[in-house]
């Protein structure tokens, strides 16, 4: 299993609707909108780093009032 944080950059005023709609994909864990340079960040997991990667770019990235995505894979060091 592959684990991932996802920081995304929305337009003005969007990030709570950006948040609550990707709470919805199958695959997000947790969603929520916070304050700094990312407006939403999201924790998402897949199965492999395929999986992972097409749940970013078909999936949250679809999403209307996102600017900006930044995936960050989580690993054991």
């Amino acid at each position: 299993m592959v684990h991932a944080y996802i920081l995304i950059q929305t337009e003005v005023g969007k990030a709570a609707a950006v948040a609550s709609e990707i709470s919805t994909i199958p695959g997000v864990t947790t969603s929520e909108d916070v304050t700094g340079p990312y407006d939403v960040i999201v924790r998402a997991e897949a199965e492999n780093v395929d999986e992972l990667g097409q749940l970013v770019v078909a999936r949250v990235q679809s999403v209307e009032g996102i600017t900006r995505t930044l995936t960050c894979p989580v690993v054991r060091l």
